[in-house]
C-alpha cells in the first residue's frame, strides 16, 4: 500500500533543517508523483538490502573460486612436469636400446627379451616395434594388455581401414625422424576407436647412415593414470586433449570415487587450467579441472528467510505498483482519447454539424465553421432557416431538411447549395447518418459535409474533354475500333470505321489478323495491378500489319493494341488507314526501278560493245581462217580426211565460244522480274568475271579473286547482284584506266569472306579494291545520288541503282580510300548482305 505522510512537517528543532528542505520538496510534487514516490521508498530499501546480501555471497564466491584456480594451476603444472620427466626416462631407455641395435650388442630375440622387462616395470608402454630403412618390421614385441584389447592388431604397412590413422601417424613420425635423426613423438591416434596411444621414433644411425627407427607406442589412458599422483587425483580431474579439443583420457572415474563433490557436480568452465603436453606437442594438452565445495552459505535458513520476506514485500509492492499504472494508464487514456479527438475535430476538412429530432443544430466542427464563415455561437442552438441556407433556395433547403428528419436521404448523400456568410456559394454533397447515444437510442442525426465544388467543375472539365475527344475520333480518316477481349463485342466505332465496315467487329478481328487472346491465356501475361498486359503477347500487338480488303478493294495499315476500358475490362482497340494510293505508288516506283535497271545493263553493255566486239572478232577470225584453209587445201587435193576432221573441230568450238558470248550478254541485259532464290557466292563471282573480263582485258587491268570457303547459301536475285559487282568492277577499271596508273597499280582485287556485325548477324560481304586515284571529298558525299557522275558520257545511275538494289536485299554498301600515310593508295566499294538459309557450302576458288 502507498505510504502516507502527514499534512505539517514535524517539529524537530533548528536541528532538522535538512528534513524541512526535505518536506518542502515532498510538498511541491504533484499527488501523481507523491504516490509513486511512497511506493519507490519501501521497493529502493528492500533492493538495497538483496544487494548487500548478494554482493556478500558474490565476495566469497569470488574469493574461493580465485583458490580454487590457484590450486588448479599448480596441480596441473605438477602432473605435467611429473609425465614429461616420465617420457624422458622412457626415452633414454629407448635411446640406449637403440644404440645397442646399431652397435651389435643385441639382436632380434634379446631385443624382444629387454622390450618385455622394459614394459614390465613401465605398463604405459605397449608395444616396442623395430623398423628397417623400409619402414619393415624387424623385430616387434606387444604387451599381453594390447594384444588383449586389440584382437586385429595391424603391422605398421596395414592397410585395413580401421588401421589408417595409425597408418598416417606412424608415416609421418618416421619420416621426421629419418630427416631430423632426433627421437620424434607422433600425433595420437586411437587403435580400432578403442585404445589411444602415440608413439616415439628413435633414429637408428649406423655410421651417419640412417638404418631405421626403434618404436615404441604409449596408452594415453594408462600413462595418465600412472603419472599423476594418488593425491592430486583424489582432488582434482586430469585430462588429455587432442587438437580438436576431445578428450583421449581422463581420471574423472578415479576422482569421483574419491570425491563426493565430483559425483554430483561438474566442474565450472571458469575452472580449469590447459598446459602443453609436452614433448609430444601436436596440439595436445593437459587439462585440469577443479570444484566449488562450498554450498553451505546458500543453503543458510537465515538467507531464505530474508529472501522470502524480500519477496514477499516485492510482491505487495509490486500489487500497489500495477493499481498505481492502470489508474495512471486510464486516466491518460482518457486525456489521449479527448486530445486526438479534438485534434482530429480540428485538422480533418469534412464539415461536420450534429442535430436533433427537432432540426435543432447542437454541434458544429472547425471544418464546418470554416466552410461557411460562421462562427460556432451563432450556429449552435439555431433553428431552420438555417443563416448557411441560400435565399433563393429556401423551399428546396427546407423540403431536404424535412427529407433528411425523416430518414429517407438516400446512401449516396444529396448534393446541396451553400451560401457563406460573405454571400458566396459553393456546392457541397451531403451525407446524413442516425446519432446515437451510449444506451442505443437515437438523440438525432450526424451531418456530414464536402465542398464538392472543385470536383464538379472537374467533372465537368472531363465531361467537355471527352466530347472533344470523340469529335476528334469521329473526324479522323482512319478507322478507329475497340474490341472487348472478354465477350467479343464491338465497344465503341468511330465514323470512318463505320462507314467502311458498318457495326461489325468481324472486320476488327480480319484486320487484327487473328481474334484477340482470352483472359485466361493472357493470365500469366496481364499486370495484376493495371490490368494491362506486361509484355507484348504477339505479333499483331507489336507490328503493323497491311491488309487488303476485296470488298472495298483497298489496303489497309492495321496496328492493334491492348488497353484497359473505362469499366476495367481488358480491350484491344485498332487503328486501320487506307494506304491504297501508297501502295500504288511504291509500285509504280517498283516497276520504275526494274525499267531502270534494264536500262543501266543495255548502258552497261554499251559501254562494252567495243570489248564485246573484239572477244567476237577472235572467234570469227578462227572460223574464217580454218574454212579458207581448208578450201585451199581441198583444191590442191592435199586435203586428209583426219586434217579435214581436226580442222571442224576447231571450227566448232571456235563458234561455240562466239555462242556463250551472246548467250551470256543476252542473260544479262534480258528483262524479267526480281527473283530471289537460293545462289552461291562462287557461282554470281564467276559469271560476273566471265563478263567483265571483256572490259578488263581491253583496259589491260588484272583482277585477282578470292571466295572463302564454306560459305552459306544466299537468298538473292543473282542477275541484279551480278548487275551491282559487274558496276563496281567497270568503274574500278576505268578509273584506273583514266588516270593512266602504272602497271605495277593496275590490278584490282574481289573478296568474298564472312562477317558478322551487331546490327546485321551473319553476312557475306563483297568487297572491290583497286589501286587507282581513289575518291574526291566532294564526290563521296554526293557517290549514291541520282544523275551525278563524274565521268563526261556517264547517265549517273549506275551507283545509285547499285545501292537501291542492295538495300531492297536488306544489305548495307560503302565506298572509303585507302590511305598509306596521308597518301591515297586506292578505293574499296564493298557491299553486305544478309546470310540466308543454311545450305551447300561454295566452292573455294581464288583466280589470279
Amino acid at each position: 500500500m502507498p505510504l502516507s505522510l502527514p499534512n505539517r512537517p514535524p517539529s524537530l528543532g533548528g536541528r532538522t533543517r535538512p528534513l524541512r528542505r526535505l518536506w518542502s520538496w515532498w510538498r511541491r510534487l504533484s499527488p501523481s508523483r507523491q504516490d509513486r514516490m511512497a511506493t519507490l521508498g519501501p521497493l529502493l530499501s528492500v533492493l538495497l538490502f538483496l544487494a548487500a546480501i548478494v554482493a556478500a555471497f558474490w565476495y566469497l564466491r569470488t574469493e574461493e573460486r580465485d583458490r580454487e584456480v590457484e590450486s588448479v594451476k599448480r596441480d596441473a603444472e605438477l602432473v605435467q612436469q611429473q609425465i614429461r620427466l616420465r617420457l624422458i626416462d622412457h626415452q633414454e631407455q629407448i635411446v640406449l636400446l637403440a644404440r645397442d641395435l646399431v652397435t651389435r650388442t643385441i639382436d632380434r630375440e634379446q631385443l624382444v627379451g629387454q622390450a618385455e622387462s622394459l614394459m614390465r616395470n613401465r605398463p604405459e608402454i605397449v608395444s616396442l616395434t623395430w623398423l628397417g630403412q623400409q619402414r619393415q618390421v624387424v623385430a616387434r614385441y606387444v604387451s599381453p594388455d594390447l594384444v588383449a584389447a586389440m584382437p586385429r592388431l595391424g603391422t605398421p604397412d596395414s592397410t585395413d581401414s580401421h588401421d589408417a590413422p595409425r597408418l598416417n601417424a606412424t608415416l609421418a613420425a618416421f619420416s621426421d625422424a629419418s630427416t631430423l635423426r632426433l627421437p620424434v613423438y607422433s600425433r595420437p591416434f586411437p587403435h580400432e576407436n578403442r585404445l589411444i596411444v602415440f608413439q616415439v621414433h628413435v633414429p637408428l644411425i649406423d655410421h651417419g647412415n640412417f638404418a631405421g627407427t626403434l618404436m615404441a607406442e604409449y596408452s594415453i589412458d594408462k600413462l595418465l593414470r600412472s603419472g599423476v599422483p594418488p593425491e592430486v587425483s583424489k582432488r582434482r580431474v586430469i585430462s588429455l586433449l587432442n587438437a580438436e579439443g576431445e578428450v583421449m583420457a581422463t581420471t574423472f572415474s578415479a576422482a569421483s570415487a574419491a570425491s563426493a563433490v565430483s559425483r554430483q557436480h561438474r566442474p565450472s568452465p571458469g575452472l580449469t587450467y590447459n598446459v602443453p603436453f609436452a614433448p609430444v606437442d601436436h596440439g595436445v594438452t593437459l587439462r585440469g579441472e577443479g570444484h566449488l565445495t562450498s554450498v553451505g552459505l546458500v543453503g543458510n535458513t537465515l538467507f531464505w528467510m530474508v529472501l522470502a520476506l524480500s519477496a514477499l514485500t516485492l510482491w505487495m509492492l509490486f500489487g500497489t505498483w500495477r493499481h498505481m499504472r492502470r489508474r495512471l494508464q486510464i486516466q491518460g487514456a482518457l486525456v489521449q482519447e479527448t486530445n486526438f479527438r479534438r485534434a482530429m475535430e480540428n485538422s480533418m476538412l469534412t464539415g461536420m454539424r450534429a442535430m436533433d429530432k427537432d432540426g435543432r443544430i447542437t454541434y458544429v466542427n472547425p471544418a464546418f465553421c470554416a466552410m461557411t464563415g460562421f462562427t460556432e455561437a451563432e450556429l449552435i442552438g439555431r433553428l431552420p432557416p438555417f443563416p448557411h441556407w441560400p435565399p433563393e433556395r429556401m423551399e428546396e433547403s427546407s423540403r431536404l431538411l424535412q427529407q433528411e428528419l425523416a430518414g429517407r436521404s438516400p446512401a449516396g448523400g444529396i448534393e446541396v447549395r451553400v451560401q457563406r456568410k460573405d454571400g458566396t456559394q459553393f456546392d457541397a454533397r451531403m451525407y446524413v447518418s442516425p446519432l446515437i447515444d451510449p444506451r442505443g437510442h437515437q438523440t438525432g442525426w450526424m451531418t456530414s459535409m464536402t465542398n464538392i465544388t472543385e470536383a464538379k467543375r472537374i467533372r465537368d472539365q472531363l465531361t467537355a474533354s471527352h466530347e472533344r475527344f470523340t469529335t476528334v475520333l469521329e473526324g479522323l480518316d482512319a478507322a478507329v475500333s475497340v474490341l472487348s477481349v472478354q465477350t467479343g463485342e464491338l465497344l465503341f466505332a468511330n465514323r470512318t470505321y463505320r462507314l467502311w465496315f458498318g457495326g461489325d467487329a468481324h472486320w476488327h478481328t480480319l484486320l487484327a489478323g487473328r481474334p484477340p487472346k482470352s483472359v485466361d491465356e493472357l493470365s500469366d501475361a496481364v499486370d495484376g495491378m493495371g490490368g494491362l498486359p506486361t509484355a507484348e503477347m504477339d505479333d499483331s500487338s507489336a507490328d503493323a500489319r497491311e491488309v487488303f480488303s476485296d470488298v472495298q478493294q483497298k489496303w489497309f495499315d492495321a496496328r492493334p493494341r491492348y488497353l484497359q476500358w473505362t469499366d476495367g475490362r481488358l480491350a484491344q482497340m485498332l487503328i486501320a488507314t487506307d494506304i491504297t494510293a501508297r501502295r500504288r505508288m511504291e509500285e509504280q516506283t517498283a516497276h520504275q526501278i526494274e525499267r531502270a535497271q534494264a536500262t543501266s545493263r543495255l548502258v552497261t553493255m554499251g559501254e562494252m560493245a567495243s570489248s564485246v566486239a573484239h572477244e567476237l572478232n577472235q572467234p570469227l577470225a578462227a572460223i574464217n581462217n580454218y574454212c579458207s584453209g581448208m578450201l585451199t587445201r581441198q583444191r590442191a587435193g592435199t586435203l586428209r580426211d583426219e586434217d579435214l576432221v581436226s580442222a571442224l573441230e576447231k571450227t566448232a568450238k571456235q563458234a561455240q565460244r562466239a555462242g556463250q558470248i551472246i548467250h551470256r550478254i543476252r542473260q544479262f541485259v534480258k528483262r524479267s522480274e526480281p527473283q530471289r532464290q537460293p545462289t552461291r557466292a562462287a557461282d554470281i563471282v564467276d559469271d560476273t568475271l566471265e563478263l567483265a573480263g571483256l572490259e578488263l582485258r581491253r583496259r589491260n587491268v588484272a583482277i585477282h579473286s578470292y571466295v572463302a570457303q564454306r560459305l552459306p547459301v544466299l537468298q538473292v536475285d543473282p542477275i541484279l547482284i551480278e548487275q551491282v559487282l559487274l558496276n563496281l568492277l567497270k568503274n574500278a577499271a576505268e578509273a584506273i584506266d583514266n588516270a593512266q596508273m602504272p602497271p605495277k597499280r593496275r590490278t584490282i582485287e574481289l573478296r568474298v569472306v564472312p562477317r558478322h556485325t551487331p546490327e546485321m548477324g551473319g553476312v557475306i560481304e563483297f568487297s572491290v579494291t583497286d589501286a587507282g586515284p581513289g575518291l574526291k571529298e566532294d564526290v563521296s558525299q554526293r557517290l549514291y545520288e541520282a544523275f551525278f557522275s563524274t565521268k563526261a558520257d556517264g547517265m549517273g545511275i549506275g551507283l545509285s541503282l547499285c545501292r537501291s538494289i542492295i538495300e531492297s536485299h536488306q544489305g548495307r554498301i560503302k565506298a572509303e580510300n585507302l590511305y598509306n600515310a596521308e597518301s591515297i593508295t586506292g578505293c574499296r566499294f564493298s557491299f553486305m548482305l544478309p546470310v540466308g538459309t543454311a545450305g551447300d557450302s561454295s566452292k573455294p576458288s581464288e583466280t589470279h
